[in-house]
């Protein structure tokens, strides 16, 4: 018999706010999170803004000497890791830490650190180069510095599916849990990726954004007619996955319970979505039969929404094929039209906003949504939150190499 699954701590940093009382607050406002790119001289790339994290200091959360040995993305990690703990109410030294773990995703992993060491070794020679080059820059310290920050001594992981690794990362932790591997998970993505490289190399495969350099604000346009591409974000989302027993045992307030898990494969291109949504309908409806759910149980979808005219196209596409005639009453929005797109971090900050919407029976509006496009004709919840009660609710995520992976939440009922 498989274990019930729930929610219960969650940590968020973001270009629209650290912490999740602030993330949640901006969301339901429309905020913007997008502005001109201040982590390196962009003024002669071709795409100029991303969603930042303006407002953090990893010196306020870790100490100095540790900050500087991580990325910062792996700082991200830590921090939201930090938060999530501290908000789930987990005391770890009452915890069995054998038996809790971190399954943490990044698409990209320490590139900024690959920037500055190779500037070092070729101004300066090999003799140059830190020991700390090679963790730092790695994809699996996000999950390894959370272990060794918290002492986690139960399944570590890294999952790297591009933009659906964090997404990934919270199903594959829910499945531990549900049979019995682990009682309690860290489980989400983290990404800081705005460098010189991964901007000019986005933005070379025509996938960002070019043409609202100077009105950030209005740049990321999901689902609308308008819309010209992705913008780049950064942050980290992580959600306390713990079995129902050990989240009772210590008095954990229930956000939601999460209920199932789909991921498959497009097989079809190194960048491009599959054709038609079909492989993106499948994963959907993989993730409502394991969580017993009729498409018309579910009132919400926490879109990919990338603002790209691919994705968004077949998103629309594949929630019509597996909801029908229902696929107008399910509300649909993006909030990468506020935080841009956060890559490996985009579904561990979107599941979070996936289960604050169960929780409070609100939606997060898709700002900037202003010309319907033809055939994209779903309630995207536009440019305003709006209340409705949310009985179960699911969250997509869909990276480059096809790889699809969505999650689904309930309501949680005793």
């Amino acid at each position: 018999m498989t274990k019930r699954v729930v929610v219960t701590g969650l940590g968020i940093i973001s270009p629209v706010g650290i912490g999740k009382d602030s993330f949640w607050k901006s969301l339901l406002e429309g905020k913007n999170g997008i502005g001109k790119i201040t982590l390196f001289d962009a003024a002669e790339y071709s795409a100029q803004i991303a969603g930042e994290v303006t407002d953090f200091e990893p010196t306020d959360y870790l100490d100095r000497k540790d900050a500087r040995h991580m990325d910062r993305y792996a700082q991200f990690a830590v921090v939201a890791a930090q938060l999530a703990i501290k908000d789930a109410g987990l005391d770890l030294e009452k915890q069995d830490r054998d038996r809790i773990g971190a399954y943490i995703g990044s698409g990209i992993g320490g590139i900024n650190t690959m920037h500055m060491s190779y500037d070092k070794l070729f101004k300066k020679g090999p003799s140059r180069i830190s020991p700390f080059f090679i963790p730092m820059m790695i994809a699996n310290l996000g999950a390894g510095q959370v272990a060794i920050n918290f002492g986690l001594h139960g399944p570590s992981e890294c999952i790297v599916t591009a933009c659906a690794s964090g997404t990934n990362s919270i199903g594959d932790a829910f499945r531990l849990i549900q049979h019995g591997e682990a009682d309690v998970m860290l489980a989400g993505g983290t990404e800081a990726a705005i460098s010189p490289a991964a901007v000019a190399g986005f933005a070379a495969m025509k996938a960002l954004c070019t043409d609202h350099n100077e009105d950030p604000a209005h740049a990321s346009r999901p689902f609308d007619k308008e819309r010209s591409g992705f913008i780049m974000g950064e942050g980290a989302g992580l959600v306390v996955l713990e079995s129902l027993e050990n989240a009772k045992a210590h008095g954990a307030h229930i956000y939601a319970e999460i209920v199932g898990y789909g991921m498959n494969s497009d097989a079809y291109h190194v960048t491009s979505p599959g054709p038609d949504g079909i492989y993106q309908a499948k994963c959907m409806k993989l993730a409502l039969d394991d969580a017993g759910l009729k498409p018309e149980e579910v009132d919400y979808i926490n879109a990919h929404g990338t603002s790209t005219h691919l994705n968004d196209e077949g998103e629309t596409k594949a929630i019509k094929s597996i909801w029908g005639a229902a696929a107008k009453d399910v509300s649909v929005s993006s909030i990468k039209s506020m935080t841009g797109h956060l890559l490996g971090a985009a579904g561990g900050a979107e599941a979070i906003a996936t289960v604050l919407s169960i929780e409070n029976d609100i939606m997060p509006p898709t700002i900037n949504y202003d010309t319907p496009d033809e055939g994209l004709d779903l309630d995207y919840v536009p440019n305003k939150a709006r209340e409705k009660k949310i009985r179960a609710a699911i969250s997509n995520s869909f990276g480059f190499g096809g790889h699809n992976a969505c999650v689904a939440f309930k309501k949680f009922e005793d």
